[in-house]
């Protein structure tokens, strides 16, 4: 009688087991964990006492998409990334140029005034912002007033106030992508600008044939993390202005903290997030299909 031969395990699975064990704990158990929450009417009464927990099935995703908030702060949430996304990827493009300039002096300076706001706290940014925002001893509003113009209320009206976040965002995040676009242009070889040197290019056709090619992969990279974390709009916001006014910087991530922990509907909650989790997912494979074609 043959003893019976047991599967063959590939010694792969010992050497993926050590990152994959943490990603499955970390990562996949709690958007499972959410999904499934999203099923149900989980809210503070189901707290006290479980027996108040009943099965939703898709009654949250239908109260989602009949929630003209939840309409409002997608809009929003949008608005943020088209105006943001683009100024805060040129800025930081810019500001990596110019600090790997041979001709600029004091570079390490440069480099760590840029990135300074990365590394500040949120809460003391948004105190100095508020001041700068303040309609009547703000510095934005006094600058106004130099030129001619009158004050502006840039937290308070509902048409300056995402412009108004807008700014505080980029400024205090441009210097992480500044630090990445640096490592690329690094990797450009030298030997390609001094060729277009002797072809009699220019600065600017030396950027143009030379860097944003060269620069493309680094450049897709920044995009697509640039993409992902202000779909995840919420600080910003939630320091200076709490959504308002009038809902108008309320975004997607702000109202399902708000159902979730002020007003503990923890199932509606965890609606909002499949579903900014499911946009998420898809613009980033958009995305990344345009880059591999």
């Amino acid at each position: 009688m043959s003893a019976r031969r047991l599967p063959r395990v590939s010694p792969a699975w010992a050497f993926l087991a050590p990152p994959l064990l943490p990603i499955a704990a970390f990562f996949v158990l709690p958007v499972a964990a959410s999904v499934l929450l999203s099923l149900t009417d989980f809210d503070i009464y189901a707290i006290a006492d479980r027996t108040n927990l009943r099965c939703a099935g898709s009654g949250n995703y239908r109260r989602l998409l009949g929630d003209p908030l939840f309409w409002t702060a997608l809009r929003n949430t949008a608005l943020f990334v088209v105006l943001a996304g683009p100024l805060s990827v040129a800025l930081s493009l810019g500001a990596a140029l110019l600090v790997s300039a041979p001709a600029v002096r004091l570079q390490p300076l440069f480099r760590t005034i840029f990135f300074l706001p990365v590394v500040t706290t949120l809460v003391a940014v948004a105190v100095v912002w508020r001041y700068l925002y303040h309609p009547r001893v703000g510095l934005l509003n006094y600058g106004l007033g130099l030129i001619g113009l009158g004050p502006v209320d840039w937290l308070g009206d509902p048409r300056w106030a995402m412009p108004a976040i807008v700014v505080l965002a980029v400024w205090k995040n441009f210097g992480f992508n500044m630090v990445i676009f640096m490592a690329g242009l690094q990797s450009i070889p030298e030997r390609l600008y001094e060729a277009a040197r002797i072809d009699g290019a220019g600065t600017w056709q030396q950027f143009r044939q030379v860097t944003l090619p060269m620069l493309m992969p680094t450049l897709v990279f920044v995009g697509i993390m640039t993409l992902i974390g202000q779909l995840q709009l919420f600080a910003e916001p939630y320091v200076m202005t709490q959504g308002g006014p009038a809902h108008s910087t309320l975004s997607v991530v702000l109202l399902m903290y708000q159902e979730g922990f002020r007003w503990w509907n923890m199932g509606y909650a965890a609606a909002v997030a499949v579903v900014l989790f499911l946009i998420i997912l898809g613009l980033t494979a958009v995305a990344t299909r345009m880059r591999r074609s």
